[in-house]
Formats: C-alpha cells, structure tokens, sequence
C-alpha cells in the first residue's frame, strides 16, 4: 500500500529529528533521557502472566484511565497489567498511581521494528489505547498478530478529523484495524465512524468516574486552613501566554484578600512563571518552599505535579487553563468531582461536550476573555449564594454523567473472551 509505504519513509526521514527531540527535550527535562532504550522496543521487565496492556500517552490520559485500570485488576487478578506512555510526567504519575499494581514502561516510536520488540517481548491478550492514540504501525501489528485493540475513551474533535482526513487510506486502514472503539458522545462517535472506525459504541467519559484521592481531598482542607479566610481564585493548567492574561484579571477583581492558587500545566515552566511574577512585582510563594502564607502574599504558585485535586479543594472558585488561549482546554472534570464553580475560555474544543453540559447545568460559566475573566471572578466571588449554588450543580453535573467505567469494562471482556 503506497501510502503505508509513505508513511515508513517519512518516520525513517524523520529518524535523526526524533534523536535531537528527545536531546533537546533532555536539557530541560532530565527525565527524558532516562529508559532510553525502551522508546526503540528493549525492555528489562518480562511479564511471567498473561497481559492485558493499556496505552495512556500523558497525565490527563493516565489519570483518566485509573477506573479503567482498577475494575480490570479486581476482574483479572490472574493478569499482569502493562501501562505505557509517552511522557515522563505520564510516567510519573503513573507511578504514584499504579506503583506496584502495573508494570510500567514507555510505548516505543511506531518504527516496525521497535513495535514488533515490544509485541514479542509482552505479547497482550488485550491491548486498550486511551482516547487519540492513532499509531499506524503499532495498529498494523496488532490485526496481524491477532491481539484485539480498543480505542478506549475515545474523542476527536471536527479539527483533529479534519486533519486526518488528509491521509484518509491510512487512517481507514487503522480504525479498521481496531476490534473496537468506545467514544465519549454521539459526535465523537460520528466522526471516528466517517473516518472508518467499526462497531462504535458510546460509552460516556471515564474522567466522570476518577474519584479524588481521600489523601489529596486531605491536603487540600490542610492548604485551604493554611491559606484561612482569604477567597482563594484557582488559575488550573495554565499554558504559555495564558498567565499574563490571568494576572491582567486578577488586578481588575475587587474583592478584599483575593489570592491567586496559579498552577501550570507543566512542571518546566515553573521557573519561568516564577519569574513573571517577581518582573510585576507581585508578592507571591511557591508551593514546595512549605511555609506558611505571608499576610501581603497575592499568589501562591502550584509547583507541583499530583496535585490538583488538592488545589481544586482548596479553592472557591476554578479557572479552566488552555481556554483563554487556543489550546483545546483542560479536563474540568475534576473540578466538578469535588463542587467547585467553573469559569473558562471559549478555547474548550478538546472538551467540547463536557463544557456545553456544564455550563447547561449551571456548574460554569464561559468569559471571552481576560476581561470578562476578572469581571465574571469578582461578581461570583463576591456572592456565597450564586457559589454555593454552583458548587451544587458542579456536584450533580458530575455523578450524572458516571458510569463509563462498567461500560468499557463489558467491552473488554467481550473482546478477553473472543481472543
């Protein structure tokens, strides 16, 4: 097939790239560079129990997969679960999550070669990708081998299809290759089948039944005790650019003892933001200096990763990160687990459906922008009535929308069973 044969190509051609990605990513991110070998297919662990593996490329994915995760342990206790990402962040949460239950490794680059070392090395029973995870090779290998793939969780914005439509024949020839695939809504359903995904079911989102941890639930009553009276606004997930905006908000709210809970996405851009805080001269503290809040504090930078359902705890009211700009959002999701009133961008396309229905059921509140942002902050900051009923909302908003976990648990069953 020429446009197979094409797409070998360009990942050979692109081979001398993926080493100096992997360099320069390094450099600021040590961790990179660490388990090397196993991006290319070379493994130390070798499972002695059947496997069920599942693919979860990063943190939001990694967390959204734990009900996934602990309903195929008690169903399977006789299995060996394979987790593989690609992030060293996906790898570190994925620790603090799984430690000890899963065995944890880096998915190799989709190179024939790297892909066949890892199939014959852990030879899956069952193999489950988390949401967009669209490797031609890997999907490739898997049909011929035999081993059931389900694109678990699945979403694909009208952009994203857009884009794949542009190599049609090889995305036909990959959602073919899939023995299933559970999507989030009925237009996520609908795009994966016009691109060429069989028997799509829709199954809802599993991020609604991610319960918070009790020992962050914890940490956050111990943060908000810590912070006392003061209203606490949670900037979540912030990406590049976006902190400028937020801090623009933030001087126009007028509510007395305002702190500013500011929390980046990811964790190298810790410093940078730190030092857009000191260049405006804001009085701020981070959070791994574990010191007590000073009076005169504006911001308290969350510079830590794990932790959001403890921030989410400690807040009053939650701003959804990568909206304000066009990034796709974040899962506000969590948010909602524990009752906290939303505000986001109009940016939320990799959470089309959820924000709609938040937002529907009176859990959020979408501003245009950086202005809206600090208007629409200081009005419901400055109403424990409208709060509190919002918090509610968020709260049943979230146990509406359970039960995905069961759903996706019956199809990878029915898949076990037929292999």
């Amino acid at each position: 097939m020429i446009w197979r044969a094409g797409y070998r190509l360009l990942l050979w051609l692109l081979f001398p790239w993926v080493l100096v990605h992997l360099w320069w990513r390094g450099r600021r991110q040590p961790a990179y560079l660490e388990h090397f070998s196993e991006r290319f297919g070379w493994y130390e662990a070798k499972p002695e129990r059947p496997v069920i593996w599942l693919h979860a490329v990063s943190v939001g994915e990694t967390r959204a997969a734990e009900p996934l995760l602990r309903a195929l342990a008690a169903r399977y206790p006789g299995h060996t679960l394979l987790l593989t990402q690609m992030t060293p962040t996906g790898r570190e949460t994925a620790q603090q999550l799984f430690g000890g239950m899963a065995t944890i490794v880096y998915l190799p680059y989709d190179y024939p070669g790297a892909v066949a070392r890892f199939l014959a090395r852990f030879r899956p029973r069952l193999g489950i990708l988390m949401e967009t995870e669209i490797w031609f090779n890997l999907i490739e290998s898997c049909a011929r081998l035999g081993v059931p793939l389900l694109l678990a969780n699945a979403r694909l914005s009208e952009k994203s299809a857009r884009g794949y439509a542009l190599v049609a024949p090889l995305t036909r020839a990959a959602l073919g290759g899939l023995a299933a695939v559970s999507a989030q809504t009925r237009e996520d359903a609908q795009r994966l089948a016009r691109l060429g995904a069989r028997g799509v079911e829709v199954t809802g989102n599993l991020k609604f039944d991610v319960a918070p941890a009790p020992q962050l639930l914890a940490l956050g009553a111990e943060l908000k005790q810590r912070i006392g009276q003061r209203p606490v606004l949670l900037a979540a997930s912030t990406r590049e650019g976006e902190e400028d905006l937020v801090l623009d908000a933030l001087a126009s709210i007028q509510v007395e003892g305002l702190l500013l809970l500011l929390v980046p996405r990811h964790p190298q851009r810790f410093d940078e933001v730190a030092a857009l805080l000191a260049k405006r001269n804001l009085s701020y503290l981070r959070r791994s200096d574990q010191r007590a809040l000073p009076p005169d504090c504006r911001v308290l930078l969350g510079d830590s990763m794990g932790e959001m359902p403890a921030y989410y705890a400690a807040c009053d009211l939650a701003f959804i990160g990568g909206s304000l700009l066009p990034y796709g959002g974040q899962n506000l999701i969590e948010a909602c687990a524990v009752g906290r009133p939303l505000l986001f961008g109009r940016h939320m396309y990799n959470f089309a459906e959820a924000s709609k229905l938040a937002v529907a059921a009176g859990a959020a509140i979408e501003v245009a922008d950086a202005a809206m942002l600090g208007e629409r902050a200081g009005e419901l900051l400055g109403s424990q009535a409208t709060l509190a009923r919002m918090s509610q909302a968020a709260l049943a908003f979230g146990r509406a929308h359970q039960g995905a976990t069961a759903r996706n648990l019956a199809i990878c069953e029915r898949l076990l069973a037929s292999h």
